[in-house]
């Protein structure tokens, strides 16, 4: 039995101009809903590299000046499974979206009408931390028997 851990990196970057905020329509495969733009950090990319590249590809958008806003984890420690989030907010962009995005359409919602669309249970829970000041720190442990979430943490700095 192997002692290593198996980490993971994606990045999620919140795209806001003024009370508005860029979601994807997301509507394949099991993570169904509206999330920012983000995706999987590829090696040897930095983190913010990363988010840069994620929002090019799914929106058309060149972000820059990203701030970061905090970490949203998976732990599982029966498989040693790391998977982390590292999540952005900007207001800096620039170009045009893309007609047929691969995430999901992309589309601009006011923020406080976000609150009431469909999004997975990880977007829901860190959602209004983008808008507060300071970073946080969500981590959820996976139950592995089960499948599904385990103890959740939040801590808002």
């Amino acid at each position: 039995m192997s002692n290593s851990i198996n980490y993971k990196m994606w990045t999620v970057c919140m795209i806001q101009s003024e009370e508005k905020v860029l979601l994807l329509d997301r509507q394949h495969d099991n993570f169904k809903g509206f999330i920012p733009p983000g995706g999987k950090v590829e090696f040897p990319e930095s983190i913010v590299e990363s988010a840069i590249r994620e929002v090019k590809e799914e929106t058309g958008l060149e972000v820059r000046n990203l701030i970061y806003k905090g970490l949203y984890e998976y732990v599982n420690p029966v498989a040693k499974d790391r998977y982390m989030i590292f999540n952005y907010i900007t207001k800096e962009f620039e170009g045009e979206l893309l007609e047929d995005a691969p995430e999901g359409k992309a589309v601009w919602v006011d923020i406080e009408k976000a609150f009431k669309l469909p999004m997975q249970t990880s977007i829901r829970r860190r959602f209004p931390l983008f808008f507060k000041d300071g970073t946080f720190e969500i981590q959820v442990e996976w139950n592995h028997e089960e499948n599904k979430e385990g103890k959740v943490t939040i801590r808002n700095t």
